[in-house]
């Protein structure tokens, strides 16, 4: 009984031991909590204190940031934009300058617009056109060869059988001398190629044209081409460009009854060129002709130098005669020189005592 009581007794103390540190754990535990719960929301506040205050920071640098950014984007617009306003106002002022200057070329276009109706108005004339081909003629020759060279070409050259040539070439042979004649067959061409009138009309004006040009083909040949007088061939000389072309173009029929006749077709440019290749074939001929003047006279030169040299060798060898005589009889002197001193050098007493001995 004792016993029990006592197991009771110490039951009772270990309920009441084990109930004290319960409510002691208990009291430390949320003691602990609660400060725990205190230095969470101190950390937090300090956590949520330097947040702020990086981000203020870095809100404010990147402020910093975008706005010199933006400054410096800003200026270089600026800077751009005045460039280009400068170009702008350069390209423009260019524009202005062209516009005026085009102004003046409508105008002078206009001027010359008014001078080819009247050149045209003036040209329909036969023998107007007939001085204007003579004298675009001269202009060319003069221009190639130089103002009245003779000994080249000549203007209105009359020939024995009474036919007179606008121009003549004296050429270098084989070609010999060349006739030249200005034709400008301009009414029919003129129609020809008239888009406002019908195209039977055109066609009848082409074969007119094309007639006028053989006629004139022709007259060159059976004039200007005589045997024995002049080469075997002629220039008719267009001073149109444009007929040139046209016939070039479009009526090789006419190019090829030209060449059966030897005469040639030119335009003011062809002729520029055919005479300019013959002017250097000139130069390189009278080239040649001093070449071989010059090689005929170092020839000659050769032989008087030959000559010389045959002279120069007999006086060589006349002079080294002389030499060795001159040099003999210079020795010959300084030995009678020596036999003069050394009987200046003979004691007569001495002599005589030797004499009377023997």
């Amino acid at each position: 009984m004792d016993y029990v009581i006592i197991i009771i007794l110490i039951v009772i103390l270990i309920l009441t031991v084990i109930s004290l540190f319960k409510n002691i754990n208990e009291s430390n535990i949320t003691e602990r909590l609660g400060k725990l719960e205190t230095n969470m929301i101190k950390d937090i506040n300090d956590f949520k204190f330097d947040l702020n205050k990086s981000l203020n920071n870095d809100f404010n640098s990147l402020t910093d940031r975008m706005d010199n950014r933006l400054n410096l984007i800003n200026d270089k617009v600026n800077e751009r934009l005045d460039e280009n306003f400068e170009k702008t106002n350069k390209t423009f002022a260019s524009v202005l300058e062209r516009i005026s200057k085009i102004d003046e070329a409508q105008k002078k276009i206009d001027l010359l617009s008014n001078d080819i109706v009247s050149l045209q108005s003036v040209l329909t004339d036969k023998k107007t056109r007939g001085i204007f081909g003579e004298i675009n003629l001269n202009h060319i020759m003069s221009n190639v060869f130089g103002e009245k060279n003779d000994n080249i070409y000549q203007l209105q050259y009359s020939f024995s059988n009474g036919t007179i040539a606008d121009c003549v070439l004296f050429a270098p042979e084989p070609l010999g001398l060349v006739a030249i004649d200005s034709k400008f067959p301009l009414e029919n061409y003129q129609v020809m190629v008239d888009k406002k009138i019908s195209a039977e009309a055109r066609g009848q004006a082409e074969k007119k044209f094309k007639l006028d040009l053989k006629k004139h083909i022709d007259d060159i040949s059976n004039k200007y081409i005589i045997s024995g007088i002049t080469s075997n061939q002629a220039i008719m000389f267009l001073p149109a460009e444009a007929i040139f072309a046209e016939i070039n173009a479009y009526h090789s029929d006419i190019i090829d009854y030209a060449y059966k006749k030897r005469v040639w077709i030119t335009s003011p440019t062809t002729l520029i060129s055919t005479m300019t290749t013959i002017q250097v074939i000139i130069k390189n001929m009278e080239r040649d002709k001093y070449a071989s003047v010059i090689h005929k006279e170092l020839n000659l030169l050769a032989d008087e130098f030959r000559r010389y040299k045959e002279r120069w060798d007999k006086l060589s060898r006349s002079i080294e005669t002389v030499n060795k005589d001159i040099k003999d009889i210079h020795n010959t002197t300084e030995k009678i020189s020596k036999r003069f001193d050394s009987i200046n050098q003979v004691d007569v007493n001495k002599d005589e005592c030797i004499n009377q001995k023997n």
